[in-house]
């Protein structure tokens, strides 16, 4: 490798997280598009003389993950080896850690799996010319389930009484205590590799879904004080908390929310006094995602497929009345079309006023038949046409009345 690519002597490390393998998109399988992108992700570790790649947490989507999703986790493994570097994987809240940490014992050397929390404060560690740096994972911790082990137990404090672990907050800030007491046993550089919700992230990036609100599950930043590199996963877009505490985001796409997010890793120098030297590579994106705002005839319009034929759409129409068989219309011009939603472009007039306003404002009863339209219609009242059908239909009515 030439000085122009890797100007700084110490480890170079690549952080990724949330491969979430085996999740759906809208019903589509995602593996083959994780696959590509894992292949662009060990040619990278290849291209830039990369020493340890760390996955921070939610390998699999599931719990029971099917087998494809195993095959792919071990060629997305065994790549990066054979790339040249050492690997060392956490379990996050989707993974089972007992499934993961089974997978740990098939593999071969140099690739590391973190997944019981009695083993938060012993080491991994990897040496460079400028001696060791201590790896420590930092596997999801879920406070009613580690609480059972002896290292979570309730801590003796001065002056106050003992208490169990309640939040992942405390629960975090055991685990960092365990890590320290393990550096301090073995001094050196160090990298912790952890899955949870630290403070300070922007809460539109991608929250995991079993997130609660309020605050209990955020962990504060400062737990993570006085480590050199703080590899963070859970939070599917990238963020820099601090020079030295990021998340890295998942590498692809799960929702149209993240569509705008870029996708890739960090690429972390660590040089011999344990200063952070950090940069951004992008992954390729398989199949852009887009939404597509506007009438349901503007969205079908010539210029639109043409530029997004090949891409993953939501298209929100903005019509008044919900169309015939959208999604089948949809994807006759766009294959890809993934979801469908009816936002009518409804006015603030209209919208504040209750049903049973509009109802006592009506003096005929063509104006009550509207009023009930535009309130079961999200406030489209009637239309041109179908106000002449009313007319028709009342008309009809009275004749009939004067006949009979």
């Amino acid at each position: 490798m030439s000085d122009a690519v890797r100007s700084v002597e110490g480890m170079r490390i690549l952080h990724t997280s949330d491969w979430h393998i085996g999740r759906g998109f809208h019903g589509h399988s995602t593996l083959g598009a994780l696959a590509e992108v894992l292949d662009a992700l060990v040619a990278q570790v290849r291209e830039n003389d990369v020493d340890v790649v760390v996955v921070a947490g939610d390998v699999f989507d599931s719990a029971t993950p099917a087998a494809e999703a195993y095959t792919l986790l071990t060629d997305a493994l065994v790549g990066l080896s054979d790339a040249g570097a050492q690997v060392i994987v956490t379990s996050g809240n989707h993974d089972s850690a007992a499934r993961l940490g089974f997978q740990a014992r098939l593999l071969r050397a140099g690739i590391h799996v973190v997944t019981d929390p009695r083993t938060v404060g012993e080491p991994i560690t990897l040496s460079d010319e400028h001696g060791p740096v201590r790896f420590f994972g930092v596997p999801y911790l879920e406070p009613a389930i580690v609480r059972q082990h002896a290292a979570f137990q309730p801590q003796e404090q001065a002056g106050a009484e003992a208490r169990p672990l309640r939040t992942q907050a405390q629960t975090v800030a055991r685990a960092m205590e365990l890590v320290r007491a393990g550096l301090a046993e073995h001094p050196g550089r160090s990298v912790v590799i952890a899955h949870c919700f630290a403070a300070g992230v922007d809460a539109t990036t991608g929250l995991e879904r079993e997130i609660r609100q309020g605050g209990i599950d955020m962990v504060p930043v400062s737990v993570f004080d006085g480590i050199d590199y703080v590899a963070l996963g859970h939070i599917h877009g990238r963020q820099a908390l601090t020079e030295r505490v990021r998340y890295a985001g998942a590498p692809l796409h799960y929702s149209f929310g993240e569509q705008h997010k870029p996708r890739g890793s960090w690429l972390v120098d660590l040089d011999a006094a344990g200063a952070v030297e950090a940069s951004w590579l992008d992954l390729p994106v398989p199949r852009r995602l887009v939404t597509l705002t506007g009438s349901f005839d503007e969205i079908l319009s010539a210029d639109l497929v043409a530029a997004h034929a090949d891409d993953w759409v939501c298209a929100v129409y903005t019509d008044d009345l919900p169309q015939t068989e959208p999604m089948r219309r949809l994807r006759e011009k766009y294959p890809f079309c993934a979801l469908v939603q009816h936002e009518p472009a409804v006015t603030a007039t209209t919208e504040e006023r209750s049903y049973g306003e509009r109802l006592r404002s009506a003096v005929t009863d063509e104006e009550r038949i509207d009023a009930f339209l535009a309130h079961v219609r999200a406030g489209a009242g009637a239309s041109p046409r179908e106000r002449e059908l009313i007319r028709e239909v009342l008309d009809d009515r009275t004749l009939a009345e004067a006949l009979v």
